[in-house]
């Protein structure tokens, strides 16, 4: 990364830079596309357009916890007012769900038109137009959700392991991943045979589904909070080291299997990863603000923003891959359009 340091950033001739004024706790974009919205830890949510001006939009009476595409265009958000909240790529902001004082800090949603936030022990599912659909118990505070790609199952990660659902099933009894431990966020891999989870511990737990086998991830020095797939689910990209950290998911890995490092070199913490939605690339950020996206294959790494002095919160592509967002604790800001010659 250090020779990084002194290049182009792609920031200064491709993107726009902004201060949001509050901890970005995350990005994503609408599945339409036409805008990207930023979390804010002051309740607000803020519409960065392709084209156009930015807008914002007071969300929640309180902390945004969570943010993630709806299952049509625009973003749905949780907050610690216990409201489930759609934000329209207009800044229009409509309740889908309200849950009391319980705070809900995990959201997730399918294309097919599912929605889903976490509440305490619950995760409550509901349809494209706001209906409840079922709620899910779990023995614990659920972590983390994640839908398959198909959107027939959804995973929750809570203490002592996951809990796989069949979310049209008529009895709902979870298929259990049991590994002891605080199991802190959930992955399912593109082709619907994995499940990942991170933990409290620094190290990330997997199971096959096919027979049930464990798969253990550990050497980090810091806690992994981001992880994710590269598009054909051959590689698990994660944070947690002073570089990307790959782990193989073909030809038998990663049992047995060393990870390969990219982007590493300075010894600033890995704090976020974000998948490319169709190339083996990566974009990462870092502990000081440095973001830089690089090839899985050549490991050729191009600089996207320069270190700002605060870590890098969010990171976030569009589904055509060719716009990357990124938010910082310091409520940073920025979008990059890959799409420019």
């Amino acid at each position: 990364m250090s020779t990084s340091l002194t290049a182009d950033y792609l920031i200064s001739h491709r993107g726009r830079a902004e201060d949001l004024g509050a901890w970005v706790v995350g990005a994503a974009f609408g599945r339409g596309g036409r805008s990207c919205a930023f979390a804010l830890g002051d309740g607000t949510v803020r519409l960065a357009a392709i084209e156009g001006d930015w807008a914002g939009v007071a969300a929640h009476d309180g902390a945004c916890l969570a943010i993630a595409p709806d299952c049509k265009d625009g973003v749905i958000t949780g907050g610690d007012d216990g409201r489930l909240m759609r934000i329209a790529p207009d800044a229009t902001a409509t309740e889908v769900a309200t849950y009391g004082s319980r705070w809900v800090d995990q959201v997730a949603s399918h294309e097919s038109g599912l929605r889903a936030a976490a509440v305490g022990k619950a995760v409550h599912l509901l349809d494209g137009k706001g209906a409840a659909l079922k709620s899910l118990a779990h023995p614990s505070t659920v972590t983390g959700i994640a839908f398959d790609p198909k959107g027939k199952r959804l995973a929750a990660s809570h203490y002592n392991g996951a809990s796989l659902w069949f979310v049209a099933a008529k009895e709902s009894s979870p298929r259990l991943l049991e590994w002891k431990g605080s199991h802190t966020g959930v992955l399912i891999s593109p082709d619907g045979t994995h499940v990942v989870t991170s933990m409290q511990e620094n190290t990330l737990h997997g199971w096959r589904l096919a027979d049930g086998q464990h798969m253990r991830m550990a050497g980090y020095p810091s806690k992994t909070k981001s992880m994710g797939f590269t598009a054909k689910g051959r590689w698990l990209a994660t944070a947690g080291a002073d570089c990307v950290v790959l782990w193989p998911f073909f030809g038998g890995g990663p049992m047995g299997k060393a990870p390969t490092e990219l982007a590493g070199g300075d010894g600033v913490l890995c704090t976020m990863v974000a998948c490319h939605p169709q190339q083996e690339v990566v974009a990462a950020g870092f502990g000081d603000g440095l973001v830089l996206i690089a090839e899985v294959a050549s490991g050729r790494v191009v600089p996207v923003a320069p270190p700002g002095g605060s870590a890098v919160s969010a990171l976030a592509w569009n589904d055509a891959g060719t716009h990357l967002a990124f938010g910082t604790e310091a409520g940073g800001a920025g979008l990059v359009d890959l799409s420019k010659r």
